[in-house]
């Protein structure tokens, strides 16, 4: 019988396979939020809904980044506030580590640990997290 993945390593792949969904194609992100093994959200990033996406109209480029799209941890915890799911002391997998805006609304919304496949850019996170008392667990 073959090995089974950790549970890390299989929430890690779901947000993985949640990044295919994302319409930014400068850099695809998943997010899985997680509490008790069980799956409470997911988001990637993409446009504001209802408008027209990256792959469709291009990029909105701001000092070098896409503001065009919103970010799936944002998109993660919007969707479980919009489905009335509390996240709080919940768990994320992030395939990229979150830029600084997404980090403070993933401490803010509660969220008490964050495993990230890629670090990306910030490093401002690393100092906050530890402030925060937030793990932020790179998943090798």
């Amino acid at each position: 019988m073959p090995d089974r993945v950790s549970w890390k390593r299989y929430f890690m792949n779901i947000a993985m396979e949640v990044a295919t969904r994302s319409t930014c194609e400068r850099k695809n992100v998943g997010a899985v939020i997680v509490r008790d093994k069980t799956i409470l959200s997911t988001g990637y990033n993409g446009s504001i809904k209802g408008l027209k996406h990256c792959d469709e109209v291009g990029h909105e480029m701001v000092d070098g980044h896409c503001v065009r799209t919103t970010h799936a941890e944002a998109n993660a915890i919007v969707q479980a506030a919009k489905n009335g799911v509390s996240i709080n002391k919940s768990e994320i997998f992030v395939t990229a580590s979150p830029c600084y805006n997404c980090f403070k609304l993933i401490a803010n919304s509660g969220i008490k640990t964050i495993y990230y496949d890629e670090f990306y850019r910030d490093e401002r996170i690393i100092k906050y997290s530890t402030e925060a008392n937030i793990e932020l667990i790179a998943m090798d």
